[in-house]
């Protein structure tokens, strides 16, 4: 027999029940919800909660609602094995909710925290704001679901299947008054070795640990994958990117024959360069949803999602640099032209911006930095790369001189990006409050991906410096010639470069979650 077996049968003998089918508790009062208590004293790991979640929901057995993390503590041989079972934490303040752009997320008056199926575009973008990972994409359905506390069941009174399931009554359903909670209780009896802090989501589960001695480790801890490389964002953020770089160029260019510095203008084939990268960019964000053909509702959450703004201004942006580049067509110079390339321009820049604070999340820590915005915007000298060589084919030299000098400036300025990361995961001390994810991106950095990182930052060196510089030679010595050729080369290779950095920014990240969870399934 084994021990979870004697356990079963010591509960039956002494009467102790596997499971409260009916909740006895009494009902919500104005501010209060329900939440589950997890005692991890009674946990033995037998994963039964995780079945019988999937049995319920008819989840396949990769898509886990509920799971079962495993964590260690102490030295060997006194050595103390803890686990933590978990699902939505149905928080007071859930990130998911305010990132997803769809609204997709119900926050019921008891407290759960609902996901509408039906209006689902499979962004995936609350799997990553969530800090506990909680909402999971079914790549069968196309859209991501999550925990609902079994709200049918609740409904008629009964508890939810993983509480019915537990074979040591780990798992309950609770009352809580959410005021008192934050104020009094969440900092003492919502909190548990290894989970996010409670500030992100102010999370309602309550836990009752068992003593331990020593350091607690995840039983994973020495697993380490690269995340999903997400190439239809790869090419989709880098291109934007590009674009507005390139149309800051023009209306640079615009700016400076209005000053009357004698440049060659800006045309229609200008434009036309600037605003094709963003209409091959974003259509190919729709290849990472799960539902592309309901793409356009992602701007519906404007309100508190990062994605519906940048959905909504990137949008803005190429109908407008369309626009300017019908104005162009039809020789529609002076004043409106001008403002309308202003107005663009501010749309686009707002765009990149808000495209950077998707990816500044709590709950990614390598990401949720300056630098992500910072980078962003860098990406633009590859615009002006794009500016400079449609103009030089134009016999433009001039402008070409003015805009490869400002290309050396952020050239250089992104290569100065890398050695800051460096720098910053040189000197990460163990005191920082993400030091453990942070130092496993570190690892996938240096060790996984160090020799791609080398290539990013020689490829940078060659294509945003070395032949810029050339290619302002050969202009100046009047070998036009060369100089397209070396700045085609450049274009390419610089965009090359970008693409490999920002596929490194995605495969290198390391989220916070659930402790020690080797079971998580299809979790991206």
């Amino acid at each position: 027999m084994t021990p979870l077996e004697s356990f079963i049968d010591h509960k039956a003998e002494t009467g102790m029940q596997c499971g409260n089918y009916h909740i006895d508790i009494p009902e919500l009062k104005e501010g209060e919800q329900y939440r589950f208590h997890f005692d991890m004293t009674a946990c033995v790991g037998c994963h039964c909660c995780e079945v019988a979640c999937n049995e319920q929901n008819n989840n396949s057995a990769d898509i886990k609602w509920r799971r079962v993390g495993e964590m260690e503590a102490g030295t060997f041989p006194e050595v103390s094995q803890l686990f933590n079972s978990m699902s939505c934490n149905h928080c007071i303040d859930p990130e998911c909710l305010k990132g997803c752009p769809t609204n997709s997320y119900i926050k019921f008056d008891n407290g759960i925290v609902f996901h509408n199926d039906d209006v689902c575009i499979g962004c995936q973008y609350c799997t990553w704001n969530c800090p506990y990972e909680v909402p999971i994409f079914n790549p069968d359905r196309g859209i991501v679901t999550k925990c609902h506390m079994c709200h049918e069941k609740l409904e008629e009174g009964q508890t939810p299947a993983c509480v019915q399931a537990c074979p040591a009554g780990a798992i309950e359903i609770e009352v809580v008054n959410m005021q008192e909670w934050i104020k009094n209780d969440m900092a003492k009896e919502g909190v548990a070795p290894h989970l996010p802090d409670i500030a992100i989501t102010k999370p309602t589960t309550r836990y009752t640990l068992p003593a331990f001695e020593g350091e607690v480790k995840p039983a994973d801890e020495h697993i380490l994958k690269p995340a999903h490389a997400e190439f239809p964002l790869v090419f989709m953020t880098v291109l934007t990117q590009i674009s507005v770089g390139g149309f800051l160029a023009l209306f640079l260019g615009q700016m400076l024959n209005l000053l009357g510095f004698n440049l060659a203008s800006p045309n229609l084939w200008l434009a036309i360069a600037v605003f094709l990268p963003a209409a091959i960019g974003l259509p190919l964000s729709a290849l990472h949803l799960g539902r592309p053909i309901m793409a356009i509702t992602a701007m519906k959450n404007i309100k508190t999602s990062w994605l519906s703004r940048e959905a909504a201004a990137l949008g803005a942006y190429a109908l407008g640099a369309n626009i300017v580049a019908v104005m162009y067509f039809f020789n529609v110079e002076g004043f409106l032209m001008t403002c309308m390339q202003a107005a663009v321009l501010a749309i686009g820049l707002y765009g990149i911006y808000a495209q950077s604070m998707i990816y500044r999340i709590k709950a990614r820590p390598s990401w949720n930095r300056l630098s992500t915005t910072k980078r962003f915007f860098g990406v633009g000298y590859v615009g002006f790369l794009l500016t400079a060589f449609v103009m030089l084919m134009s016999d433009a030299d001039r402008s070409v001189m003015a805009i490869l000098a400002l290309t050396l400036l952020f050239g250089m300025y992104q290569i100065y990006l890398i050695y800051e990361e460096t720098l910053f995961y040189k000197y990460l001390e163990e005191e920082h409050p993400s030091y453990y994810q942070l130092s496993r991106t570190k690892s996938l950095l240096e060790e996984h991906f160090g020799k791609l990182k080398n290539l990013r930052l020689i490829t940078l060196a060659i294509f945003a410096l070395a032949l810029p510089l050339l290619s302002i030679v050969f202009t100046a010595s009047g070998l036009l010639g060369v100089a397209s050729l070396l700045l085609g080369l450049a274009v390419i290779g610089a965009m090359a470069s970008e693409f490999l950095g920002r596929y490194l920014f995605f495969v290198t990240v390391v989220p916070l979650g659930l402790a020690g969870n080797f079971f998580m399934g299809n979790q991206r």
